[in-house]
């Protein structure tokens, strides 16, 4: 009985000594089971997380193939006109007209998408935009006369229209906040990658038959629209148009698939429902969407001329000008060869790849705001040094050095904000019951000035020569900076409709926190 280590009864303390055993090991199994059911629970926040994170990247991925279309078509363009010249002998106004109309006609596609989608929703309108944009690259491809290349390129604006206003909105309310900079930068890009895959099957083609290269060069164009008839086997309807159209479950379903835990699904689905304007299912009386922006109130007018604003200055700085006619700049600079002006452009295509890159790595982490001065004076400096360069050092190897070094600092400090934030911000920035034809709006005013700058550009450059027309451009990228330091709020690491109330109290925009709370209790007015 020396084991037992007390006196008396052994039996008795040995009963003792094993129950009080026992205890223990319960008590050991109790918290082991414990920390299993937490370590198990923690595994599966993680998994929960990963799958999340995997699901809304894809969703966000499948979303902007059709602004694939709208880089590659910029892309190709600007080599395949080249041909396009030489094989159907247009003249130089028709080669502006022909670039040009895309932009123009493009409008007509985002006036009419925002409408689209709010009725169709947001996934069938981005289907309906590459069916439309197919049937212009193949009735282009196979055009024969100037006149049925135009019809091909107007059908094909109408598709990029619809397709560039819908996927940001998309992707923006399908996002957790914390990853919606990163996530709706996506569509800008697959406008770089579009636009560099445009410079490579320019340079793969030029080898063809005059008559034959510019024609298959077009026709890659339709290949990315194909993918996205797979997409719409994968990707949801947005959960807040489904609260719009009153499908409250279904909206909780797709939130349960895109966030990570059920309690931020709750607080956003809340959030929506206010916003939206439905409480207890039926949805209040409100003007007409259109008759709100066209008489807003001073919290919507703050947003207009921020998101119309932005997109504007997007385009006036003369991006699709650099992109649209760098063999031109190019060719003044002193490159002569047509091999080497392709070349050339594939090196820009490649740049502004690169820098897209790095501002989806860096919207969500340092802010939408600090991007934009980063980009907007960048453009300015590369700008104006690019015009003083075609002015001043002529054709030789030192101006063929400093054009290419500056149209590269441009396009990259482009890619680097201006580019993807204009594109964030449009999508954040409205109201829910607003959003798309707001959006469409900005869009508008983006395809309007874009088309303005491509189809004036030989015109221009023919006037003032090429380093003046840099030089204008120049002017506008300054006034951007000021735009932006006015005019555009931080909209990092707010919800949508957190950032509604930004606007409705613009006096708190330097960099003072929201009430996060208020966002449940918004109310809309008519």
């Amino acid at each position: 009985m020396g084991l037992v280590g007390v006196q008396g009864d052994g039996n008795g303390e040995m009963a003792l000594s094993l129950g009080s055993k026992n205890k223990y090991k319960r008590m050991d199994s109790e918290l082991s089971d414990d920390f299993e059911d937490d370590a198990s629970h923690h595994q599966h926040q993680l998994e929960r997380k990963k799958s999340t994170r995997k699901y809304v990247l894809a969703c966000a991925i499948f979303a902007s193939l059709n602004n694939v279309l709208l880089g590659y078509d910029v892309g190709v363009m600007s080599g395949a006109i080249i041909f396009i010249q030489e094989d159907l002998k247009i003249t130089e106004v028709q080669e502006e007209v022909l670039v040009g109309i895309l932009s123009i006609i493009s409008l007509l596609g985002s006036l009419a998408g925002g409408r689209t989608s709010d009725v169709i929703g947001r996934k069938w309108t981005m289907a309906f935009a590459a069916i439309v944009f197919q049937i212009g690259a193949a009735i282009m491809t196979l055009a024969s006369s100037f006149e049925v290349l135009m019809i091909g390129r107007v059908l094909a604006g109408v598709g990029i229209g619809f397709g560039v206003m819908i996927a940001p909105v998309y992707i923006a309310e399908i996002s957790p906040t914390v990853d919606r900079g990163s996530l709706t930068s996506f569509p800008e890009i697959f406008i770089n990658l579009g636009i560099l895959l445009g410079y490579v099957s320019n340079y793969a083609f030029s080898g063809l038959s005059v008559h034959i290269n510019w024609r298959v060069m077009l026709a890659v164009g339709i290949l990315p629209s194909v993918f996205i008839g797979f997409a719409l086997f994968i990707i949801p309807e947005s959960p807040r148009w489904l609260v719009m159209q009153n499908r409250v479950e279904e909206a909780r379903s797709v939130l349960l698939k895109t966030n990570e835990n059920d309690k931020e699904v709750e607080e956003r689905l809340s959030e929506i429902v206010a916003a939206a304007g439905i409480s207890n299912g039926e949805k209040n009386e409100e003007k007409a969407v259109w008759r709100e922006l066209l008489s807003p109130s001073p919290s919507l007018r703050r947003m207009l001329i921020t998101g119309f604003g932005i997109q504007c200055f997007q385009q006036i700085t003369g991006i699709d000008a650099t992109v649209y006619y760098s063999p031109e700049i190019f060719h003044d600079a002193g490159i002569v060869n047509k091999s080497k002006l392709l070349a050339a452009t594939v090196a820009v295509g490649v740049t502004k790849t690169a820098f897209i890159l790095i501002a989806t790595f860096l919207v969500d982490r340092v802010g939408r705001k600090p991007l934009l001065y980063v980009s907007t004076i960048g453009m300015t400096v590369c700008l104006f040094t690019l015009s003083i360069s075609l002015a001043i050092l002529g054709k030789g190897q030192l101006g063929v050095a400093m054009a290419l070094l500056c149209v590269c600092g441009n396009v990259a400090f482009f890619s680097v904000g201006m580019g993807p934030v204009c594109w964030i911000l449009t999508s954040e920035i409205f109201p829910l019951r607003l959003r798309a034809q707001a959006s469409a709006l900005g869009a508008v005013g983006n395809r309007v000035c874009s088309g303005f700058v491509a189809m004036s550009f030989l015109s221009l450059a023919r006037t003032i020569t090429v380093g003046g027309t840099f030089f204008l451009f120049s002017l506008f990228s300054a006034l951007s900076v000021a735009f932006v330091y006015k005019l555009v709020p931080e909209t990092k690491g707010k919800s949508l409709e957190q950032i509604e109330l930004l606007f409705q109290n613009h006096n708190e925009w330097d960099g003072s926190e929201m009430e996060l709370g208020d966002a449940q209790h918004l109310v809309h007015k008519a």
